[in-house]
């Protein structure tokens, strides 16, 4: 009898497993220009909305209701309401994986429709409130997603200062306990940008990736705030290292729930996929570039065609990628 099967055929499979949980996604992203959401349940308290910018985790139990990111403000009002259909509890914390509009555009409204864990009345409640954002949700990033918000634009600040972290953190790795569960919240510097992090449900065993994982399109280096292709791959092997994969019961349900930035849920072969894709893109550049190629050269030569397919349907995105990448590998250190 044969116990051990080959990786395709563990991917086909777990991949058959995964389908059933994120069929939605792609109605989901369809119906998102029409304002319509669509929310996932993942695990049994663990839950996904899609259509509202990134992707949105949810996690439920008694101490109230953790988001992983808000979405984009102009959809603020119908995360609430999908939030208010899962559960009655209310919103404690959101925790953003990155300072990009469609994000943390929603903080301020939606921590607004939260409430803190303080107490915020009594003869000390002007105080409470000025420290608690004026009793709502608390917001959780590390400090270079509150440097980003709260940057200067023209005359005032990138983003309303209710929606700016309350809690920035500067460490590698932040940890919190709520409903049950340990929450890590990892930072990747210098990936998609300077700001993200990862953060992982234990108990669940679901990750959020914010975008350093998309899988609608070839990765975003944000050069300008920080982003390189060498911590995009270094993030995503971070990734790999915290996921688990459903073997060897590759007939069940298991393993670890990746959630995309943007996209389908993902398991860890699709994390390795991805990486794999960034690094081969990333060396036909380098080679190319050894060669003596311009830019223009190297577009034309199309060095992630084996690619585009999948990850190129966004419009500009394939060249958006190589010209990142080779912006990236030709500074001057």
């Amino acid at each position: 009898m044969k116990f051990l099967l080959d990786s395709k055929q563990i991917r086909s499979r777990v991949g058959a497993v995964l389908f059933a949980v994120c069929a939605g996604c792609a109605v989901s992203l369809a119906q998102s220009a029409a304002g319509a959401l669509e929310v996932l349940q993942v695990r049994p308290n663990f839950y996904m909305i899609a259509g509202a910018g990134g992707n949105i985790g949810v996690q439920v139990g008694s101490d109230g209701v953790v988001l992983v990111d808000s979405g984009r403000a102009d959809m603020a009002d119908q995360v609430i309401a999908a939030v208010k259909k899962i559960t009655d509890k209310p919103i404690r914390y959101i925790i953003n994986t990155n300072a990009d509009a469609d994000h943390v555009g929603g903080n301020a409204k939606v921590a607004k429709a939260g409430k803190t864990f303080f107490n915020v009345s009594g003869p000390r409640s002007e105080m409470a409130l000025s420290m608690t954002n004026g009793g709502a949700a608390a917001i959780l990033a590390p400090d270079a997603v509150l440097s980003r918000m709260s940057e200067t634009v023209g005359k005032g600040s990138a983003y309303p200062s209710e929606g700016w972290p309350t809690e920035a953190f500067f460490q590698a790795r932040k940890a919190i306990y709520l409903n049950h569960e340990g929450i890590e919240i990892l930072r990747q510097p210098a990936a998609h940008s300077d700001a993200d992090s990862f953060v992982f449900f234990r108990s669940s065993d679901v990750v959020m990736a914010g975008d350093v994982l998309d899988t609608t399109q070839f990765p975003r280096i944000d050069l300008a705030h920080g982003g390189t292709v060498q911590g995009e791959i270094e993030a995503l092997n971070r990734l790999m290292q915290i996921t688990i994969p459903s073997v060897p019961l590759v007939l069940q349900e298991g393993g670890t729930y990746v959630i995309s930035g943007h996209g389908r849920i993902c398991d860890q072969g699709d994390v390795v996929d991805y990486r794999d894709m960034v690094a081969v893109v990333r060396d036909n550049v380098q080679d190319l570039i050894k060669q003596g190629k311009t830019l223009d050269q190297i577009k034309a030569a199309r060095p992630a065609k084996a690619y585009e397919t999948q990850y190129g349907k966004v419009p500009g995105s394939t060249n958006a990628f190589i010209e990142s990448v080779y912006q990236n590998l030709t500074a001057k250190k």
